[in-house]
């Protein structure tokens, strides 16, 4: 018997190849496919909203499993994809889990296309930190020094920054650099949506799942209450930041597994009871 097919979109910076435990973990229960990096294929150019990253992910969908639904799984950047794509094109998704991905909508989403609009933009969102990032180093393991003294990454789990590593470099005249530019990973940051509000109107085509860190700075700043109405049950908040896939690769498994469970066992019920609507009907 096939296992259920998941398809993973990564957080804004960091290569598929950053989750190979979280991904080694979820593939004893589940198929599971992944972009190696979004955003830097010149066919899908970051714009305001990342409408084009949408077409990228959906793109992907089509191309890998042909029409047959499958469930999204996304981090961050990943989980705000996840939900663009089930809203405009719910025939290739089972349900959706965001991972540290919580809604902006109401006066937050307002404050922040008027922002957009302004220089202050890069003070409210990590583009102010991306846009001066160090991306050069003699070698990897200068590299993995340099990550390795931060407290963001002091606080992964053991080998997941070999990972990033080994998965985000790549050659440079002085030595090694970072795949992922930090002029794109900038402007995802500069384009963040405002207007998830607007997908979140009347009943959503597919069950959404939220799993968030509970020291995420960015789901304190961006507010849960949307991501609550939106996800109802489907709601959890484990020990960790706003990167806890990697700060805990096996407690983050264990919460997408269950709520993957959930989520499917909702699709399951809902698609019995439409069943006996049609029967009900025929008679």
């Amino acid at each position: 018997m096939s296992k259920p097919q998941i398809y993973f979109a990564h957080a804004n910076s960091y290569p598929a190849g950053t989750y190979r435990q979280l991904f080694e973990l979820l593939g004893e229960d589940f198929d599971i496919q992944a972009l190696d990096m979004h955003a830097h294929d010149p066919r899908h150019p970051v714009t305001d909203g990342w409408p084009a990253l949408v077409e990228e992910l959906i793109d992907q969908l089509d191309q890998r499993y042909h029409g047959t639904p499958v469930i999204l799984l996304g981090h961050s950047l990943g989980g705000m994809l996840g939900l663009m794509v089930a809203k405009a094109r719910p025939d290739l998704v089972r349900c959706v889990v965001m991972l540290d991905a919580p809604v902006v909508a109401g006066w937050r989403a307002l404050f922040w296309r008027l922002v957009k609009l302004t220089p202050l933009a890069d003070k409210y969102s990590p583009a102010a930190f991306s846009a001066r990032r160090r991306t050069v180093w003699p070698d990897a393991e200068a590299a993995y020094q340099h990550f390795a003294a931060k407290d963001i990454f002091a606080a992964w789990a053991p080998g997941v920054l070999r990972d990033y590593i080994d998965s985000g470099l790549k050659p440079h005249p002085d030595g090694v650099q970072l795949r992922f530019s930090r002029e794109i990973e900038t402007m995802v940051y500069r384009n963040l949506p405002h207007h998830l509000g607007r997908l979140l109107k009347g009943r959503y085509p597919v069950a959404i799942g939220f799993i968030g860190g509970t020291n995420s700075w960015e789901t304190k700043q961006s507010g849960l209450a949307h991501t609550r109405r939106l996800v109802g049950r489907f709601f959890r908040l484990v020990p960790g930041g706003h990167l806890f896939p990697m700060e805990s690769p096996a407690r983050a498994a264990q919460e997408v597994r269950a709520m993957i469970a959930d989520l499917l066992a909702g699709e399951s019920a809902a698609n019995g009871a439409e069943k006996q609507l049609h029967s009900a009907g025929a008679t």
